[in-house]
């Protein structure tokens, strides 16, 4: 039965017609996450209604396409620009940008398309084979659970600094953490820091912080005396050294994988922490974890395996409990039921064949959205041989469009300018902008999480040293700042 259902759904996919769709719906999604501020969020709502008279089977097709193909296109703006087109590829710009400024564009979106396939790939296994296993593992996850695991994120951030200064790491995490308190509280629905402007009610919007922190000093760096000399040299495809870099790079593919589908199970985290947790990964992994954001393959290929694994994790808890892991997936629930499909426990007695058509579907646009985007790369990649000064001024125009286009609001511009300050402050201090920008995706998290674990246990803190989660989150953490600080390598070099 299962082969037969996995069979229809490849006739499917491969008529005339869905290929067509499938073709113009990844693309599409590509096109919009290279753009900064298009997110893969506003990709598929965009779709969603455009798809309301489609066949059933066409509409999740165009709609897994288009959310493969912005999750993956994002990496592209990132690696030539230094300015991710979703957040998602936040991490992909730490080694990809470096990499492209050494003449290595070319190789970079190679690799970081590769293993973006590869991760959605290895993700499909497990939404196929291990959905009601690791579905039941998501739901001991309570507020206290969250509330470590973002404070977890937060730790990572020491990580995040080239130099291998954790302290100005974790400062710039708890900075983003403080920023992303402002506006309407989670809970009781407070306004705190809004000073009476009702723009800042609404909570501080995660794309105008992130254009103004990547993009900003980018632009302004690009007027500066020191870069009026030639434009950065632009490398040729190479598949035969990417594949290669790809294959001597598989185990971090897999770990990257496993990382973004379990990041992608939990509701809420979503395909951006995915990215920065498989990239901390690698980097504490290696044996050279200074390499790490000078311009090092393995941060690329681990930030894009990690974030589009998070594809197949996060519609692991819309198919079996119909609770989206992140943002994307929650549009995504909406179509689905909006095509007469049910999500939940039941949906494999009232739709079986649904669930591995959804499979295939990924498959299908996974390997889609590697083709177009080697053929749309050989373009993109050109821009590194346009001088800045020519091309900042364009960049800059699409920056202030894309923070408007996400509530057609021009205080969102307005933020952007702000964060763009900001992040030029954080440059100038030597203090890495991607902390920050990880402690306002993760600020809402905590805080509404310890709230409300703290209200659930009348103030106290005990029920958070009473749960095995937690005490092994607790123990990571620990861990994590005595490896930071260089604790244990202090007792290990006094020891010899």
């Amino acid at each position: 039965m299962v082969l037969q259902y996995l069979t229809e759904a490849v006739f499917t996919v491969l008529s005339p017609l869905n290929l067509l769709v499938l073709t113009l719906a990844v693309g599409s999604g590509l096109i919009m996450g290279m753009l900064p501020g298009l997110s893969a969020t506003m990709a598929i709502a965009l779709l969603t209604g455009l798809t309301y008279n489609f066949p059933t089977q066409t509409a999740l097709i165009s709609l897994l396409g288009v959310y493969v193909g912005s999750i993956s296109g994002g990496c592209q703006s990132a690696i030539l620009l230094n300015i991710p087109g979703t957040p998602a590829s936040a991490a992909t710009a730490m080694d990809g940008f470096p990499m492209a400024k050494k003449g290595d564009g070319g190789h970079a979106i190679f690799i970081a398309t590769t293993a973006s396939m590869l991760g959605t790939l290895l993700s499909v296994i497990f939404v196929l084979t291990l959905t009601p296993f690791l579905t039941s593992m998501a739901l001991k996850f309570a507020s206290w659970e969250f509330f470590l695991l973002s404070i977890f994120g937060i730790m990572i951030c020491g990580a995040l600094t080239s130099a291998g200064n954790a302290l100005k790491g974790w400062i710039s995490g708890i900075l983003g953490l403080l920023v992303a308190m402002i506006g309407l509280d989670t809970v009781d629905t407070f306004a705190r820091f809004s000073f009476g402007n009702v723009n800042l009610m609404s909570n501080i919007q995660l794309i105008p912080v992130m254009i103004g922190l990547f993009g900003f000093p980018e632009i302004v760096r690009a007027f500066k005396k020191e870069n009026e000399g030639s434009p950065i040299k632009v490398s040729k495809f190479q598949p035969k050294r990417g594949f290669r870099s790809v294959f001597h790079n598989w185990l971090a593919i897999i770990r990257s994988s496993l990382i973004g589908v379990m990041v992608g199970i939990i509701p809420g985290v979503g395909e951006d922490t995915g990215g920065w947790l498989s990239y901390w990964a690698s980097k504490s992994q290696s044996k050279n974890p200074e390499s790490f954001g000078e311009g090092n393959e393995l941060g690329v290929i681990s930030a894009e395996a990690g974030n589009n694994a998070c594809i197949g994790g996060a519609l692991i808890p819309v198919l079996s409990l119909a609770v989206p892991g992140s943002a994307p997936a929650a549009v995504l629930l909406a179509a689905f039921l909006m095509h007469g499909y049910r999500p939940g426990p039941l949906l494999m007695t009232e739709s079986p064949s649904f669930i591995y058509s959804v499979s295939i579907y990924i498959i299908a646009a996974s390997l889609a959205m590697w083709l177009l985007a080697m053929i749309i790369a050989r373009g993109t990649v050109r821009i590194l041989g346009i001088k800045k000064k020519l091309l900042m001024p364009i960049i800059f125009l699409l920056c202030v469009i894309g923070s408007y286009l996400i509530n057609y609001n021009r205080f969102d511009v307005k933020v952007m300018f702000v964060f763009g300050l900001i992040g030029l402050a954080l440059s100038s201090a030597d203090f890495p902008a991607a902390p920050f920008l990880l402690g306002v995706i993760l600020g809402p998290m905590a805080d509404s999480n310890l709230r409300r674990g703290l209200r659930l246990s009348d103030g106290s803190f005990l029920p958070m040293f009473q749960r095995p989660i937690c005490i092994f989150f607790l123990i990571i953490i620990i861990g994590m700042i005595f490896t930071q600080l260089g604790v244990f390598s202090k007792l290990k070099k006094a020891r010899s």
